[in-house]
């Protein structure tokens, strides 16, 4: 029977899990405020969040009993069945609103672009974990990490989910730039990307390409595609210093706020607690993302440190890409707020992710001279 180190437990993170219940617990909160009066039956949504965080919470400590080092050893194998649950999408797939995206088990409908996510960024680092690039990395190198990144872009693109296929994508690019690229091979990809633009234009869907038109000029369209970002930018700035009290936010209450438990969440938040509130929620999502980054310095092997770093980016461009949404600053791509917004499968994401960072952080003494 394999007995339990005592130094895992001494290098186990409090801190980093403490900032991550601080936040749920605000999610839930807020879940409360913006469901309150919205029910038509069954169960309420803040409580079916409770319930996804407590699955959470076991999904993170099964995650913590593994080896991290062992996701190095089936990375690609992993990374397979991620790209083969989301040609089963495309094949099977539940449709929702034009999109399909989720396959349903019948107790339970889970999209696997938030499983691929961690299965490309596993992957990426098994890769740059196994080479060295004393200069940086060249046009040549960037083949294959791009290629693994690229193929399940274009499967989720298809579904279509423009959200999580571009997060994946700045994932990959921040895990390169963290490894460092050459100044021209830097230059040549940012020129090929400009070039093919017009054929990534071509890709979307209409309602996608009316998104971002309407991210250039909100009023060209303030009853259809324009009204979400309007009415969230009126319910942020509406909160002003101190916010309009829990659960007075007239946005919320009075449903002009689409949307406002899941990719609104924040706008909700704001309302209610004005930009008082919005710093602490800010402050706690920041310093939750330096403490990442802290692990990640401290980590002593390659694989923990790059595949850390990954995770580390896939919380903070969620939500930095959320918060940029609900503020106008971004087209409404469809991205939920970590921790915040209502989702099973994105909690499940970032508890599996939190679990990863913590497991880093347990196992590092394995390679510290004793």
């Amino acid at each position: 029977m394999m007995m339990l180190d005592r130094r895992l437990i001494q290098n186990f993170d409090f801190v980093f899990l403490g900032l991550v219940l601080a936040l749920a617990a605000l999610g839930v909160l807020n879940l409360y405020s913006a469901s309150a009066g919205a029910e038509t039956g069954g169960t309420p949504v803040f409580l079916k969040q409770i319930y996804w965080l407590a699955l959470g919470l076991a999904v993170m400590t099964m995650v913590l009993f593994f080896d991290y080092h062992n996701a190095e050893t089936t990375a690609y194998v992993l990374y397979g069945v991620g790209l083969a649950l989301l040609l089963l999408v495309l094949v099977i797939g539940r449709s929702v609103a034009g999109a399909r995206r989720w396959l349903d088990l019948g107790f339970y409908a889970f999209q696997p672009s938030e499983v691929m996510k961690l299965c490309v960024i596993v992957a990426l680092a098994r890769y740059f974990s196994h080479r060295e690039y004393p200069h940086g990395l060249g046009l040549k190198n960037l083949v294959a990490p791009l290629a693994i990144t690229m193929v399940p872009f274009l499967l989720i693109l298809k579904q279509p989910d423009l959200g999580t296929s571009m997060h994946l994508v700045i994932i990959c690019l921040s895990m390169i730039l963290f490894i460092g690229v050459r100044w021209d091979a830097l230059l040549f990809l940012s020129a090929v990307a400009t070039a093919v633009l017009p054929f990534f234009w071509s890709l979307l869907k209409a309602y996608q390409k009316a998104r971002i038109m309407t991210f250039l000029n909100p009023s060209r369209d303030p009853q259809g595609a324009g009204y979400h970002i309007i009415q969230s930018k009126i319910a942020v700035g509406s909160g002003q210093i101190v916010g309009k009290g829990f659960m007075k936010g007239t946005q919320s209450r009075l449903r002009f706020l689409p949307e406002q438990h899941t990719d609104f969440a924040f706008s909700v938040f704001a309302e209610e607690w004005g930009f008082a509130g919005s710093l602490v929620l800010l402050i706690l999502f920041f310093t939750l993302i330096l403490w990442g980054l802290r692990i990640v310095g401290r980590s002593q092997d390659r694989f923990g440190a790059v595949m850390g770093l990954g995770l580390v980016a896939l919380l903070f461009w969620q939500f930095f890409f959320n918060l940029c949404m609900v503020i106008g600053l971004m087209p409404v791509v469809g991205i939920p707020l970590p921790l915040i917004s209502y989702g099973g499968s994105s909690l499940m994401t970032v508890f599996v992710t939190v679990g990863l960072l913590l497991n880093i952080n347990m196992r590092r003494y394995l390679f510290q001279k004793e």
